[in-house]
């Protein structure tokens, strides 16, 4: 504990100067890379395994012990993954402002561990069993803590790094990403098996010692960590900005900017340069007498500094992009219904073998675990001789790239739908609710495809947020990263509900349906998507440390 505390001082004293380069070169080696980033990322696996391995089977659960029907415990599942990546913003918020990311990681694994114990009982305890009460009390502590754990995760880990490493930054978040797949993975095959052949106590049970595992390797890695102190509210200075700035609305901007408020700021925030966008921003560092007290402090809700308008300016700049990444998400949350639904109506025999569709998401998964390092090793040092760019492509272009792969993954699904419409016409199965014989495995491509910009878009976005957030909201821009997931899922029931009540493209029978529509649909709506993307990509002024 001694050596952790030292470890905790080092940092918090290196970081009273926002230059990263003044940490020694002993305290380098000592804590902070590779090391401790790989303890991160092991309890980032042990977190995924857990929190797919209770939502990808949770409708299952709460049909067999709650007895809900199909549509309520469809219902319900949503509801608990909407609030896991909703509570994203309450960690993010307490790490930014209160506990740092470390305290706040610590905490909320706590509350997810009772949370998961609690489960657990309500599946061995009789007087528990079939409890409606216990069940979603322990499902929304979970919740509750997998959802607060998931920016502060990322964003710990990427604290490790100095920010000047580009290519470690790069090379954690592909390997971050890669983890959460593989996590993913384990408990859709593994940890599913258990739940459906051995039962609920044992698969929760099972569950319950991996999280433990994970929160003793977290603890464990205490020492080798580099900790970053919290600033305060991120909000409160972004309201503080917009207040002073409207209280000066009046008064005119000095042509040296010079003479605007560039005090020192607070321990740990590094000095922005001033930008030219939302010059209004600007007058909340004009200085006037009425700013200071008698004593000479001056009031923060009527003078603030350059670098805190910036950091403001610095959100302002980040929302217009963040708004492309949503129908990437939709695309994504397509693959567990719309491609399921087209993968009913397809033959799913393989020899002996019956191919449940909903299986073929695996290959999205392997898609994501073949090519992230393929492209940390071949693509990016390949890049890297072309652009000049440590990282091989700017975070805008990686995500661009995956926006891209987004349309070919729904012109794949609009051109198999079309295949499998002509089959059933030559099969006369028009008016028949069954398969067609064209198998299921040309749904193949289209899983593929999504995976890789997945490689693309999704690490490319958390590259991009992490790098470009303030220095005192990192966390918390890491979770509006992860709500695009979230939003996603809204937009494709929008999508959905609105092309079924105008032009009924999807009915029950979906041989005399047009689904293949509504994927060219999407499809031209990823490629409009991706032109506001390039436009507002190509405008974008990326931070400036001073």
């Amino acid at each position: 504990m001694e050596e952790a505390r030292e470890s905790l001082l080092v940092v918090e004293e290196e970081s009273q100067s926002p230059n990263e380069e003044r940490l020694t070169s002993e305290s380098k080696h000592r804590i902070g890379g590779w090391k401790a980033c790989s303890l991160i990322m092991c309890t980032e696996f042990c977190v995924c395994v857990v929190y797919y391995g209770v939502g990808r089977n949770l409708s299952v659960y709460l049909k067999t012990e709650l007895f809900e029907d199909s549509v309520t415990a469809a219902a319900q599942a949503s509801t608990w993954q909407g609030t896991c990546f909703a509570t994203t913003l309450i960690g993010a918020y307490v790490a930014d402002s209160y506990w740092g990311n470390y305290l706040t990681l610590v905490s909320f694994l706590v509350i997810f561990f009772i949370g998961l114990v609690l489960l657990t009982l309500s599946t061995s305890l009789s007087i528990l069993k079939h409890s409606p009460v216990a069940s979603f009390l322990g499902l929304y502590m979970i919740a509750f803590g997998a959802g607060a754990t998931k920016p502060c995760m990322s964003a710990f880990g990427a604290d490790q790094f100095d920010t000047a490493d580009t290519t470690a930054m790069g090379s954690f978040f592909s390997f971050y990403y890669l983890t959460i797949t593989i996590g993913a993975l384990f408990a859709g095959t593994v940890i599913v098996w258990i739940q459906d052949n051995y039962g609920w106590t044992l698969g929760f049970g099972v569950l319950t010692i991996v999280l433990g595992i994970g929160f003793t390797n977290f603890i464990s890695g205490s020492k080798f960590y580099r900790y970053r102190k919290p600033i305060g509210s991120p909000l409160t200075r972004m309201c503080q900005v917009i207040v002073a700035a409207t209280r000066k609305f009046n008064l005119d901007l000095p042509k040296d900017e010079s003479l605007l408020h560039n005090a020192t700021e607070k321990s740990g925030i590094r000095k922005l340069e001033s930008t030219p966008e939302f010059r209004f921003l600007n007058k909340a560092s004009i200085v006037s007498a009425s700013d200071f007290t008698p004593t000479g402090t001056s009031n923060p809700w009527s003078l603030c500094t350059t670098s805190q308008v910036e950091e403001l300016k610095s959100i302002l700049r980040l929302l217009p992009i963040w708004t492309t990444f949503i129908l990437f998400a939709s695309v994504s949350t397509q693959e567990s219904t719309v491609f399921v639904e087209q993968g009913m109506f397809m033959n799913p025999r393989l020899g002996s073998l019956n191919i449940p569709p909903a299986s073929l998401t695996t290959f999205d998964v392997l898609a994501v675990i073949a090519f992230t390092p393929f492209y940390d090793k071949i693509i990016v040092p390949v890049a890297r001789r072309f652009t000049g760019k440590d990282r091989g492509f700017s975070h805008l272009q990686r995500a661009g790239i995956g926006l891209f792969f987004a349309v070919l993954a729904m012109v794949s699904a609009a051109i198999v739908e079309t295949k499998r419409l002509e089959v059933a016409t030559n099969e006369g199965l028009v008016h028949e609710t069954v398969a067609v014989s064209m198998s299921i495995l040309w749904q193949i491509p289209q899983h593929v495809l999504v995976g890789v910009g997945e490689v693309f878009n999704q690490i490319g976005m958390l590259e991009f947020f992490y790098d470009q957030a303030p220095d005192s909201m990192r966390s918390l821009c890491l979770a509006l990263a992860l709500l695009t997931i979230a939003l996603g899922g809204y937009v494709t029931s929008i999508i959905l509900t609105m092309t079924d009540l105008v032009f009924g493209w999807i009915p029950d029978n979906l041989n005399e349906g047009h689904l293949d529509r509504f994927f060219w649909l999407v499809s031209g709506l990823c490629m409009l998507n991706l032109a506001v993307f390039v436009y507002f990509a190509s405008r974008y002024r990326y931070k400036r440390n001073s």
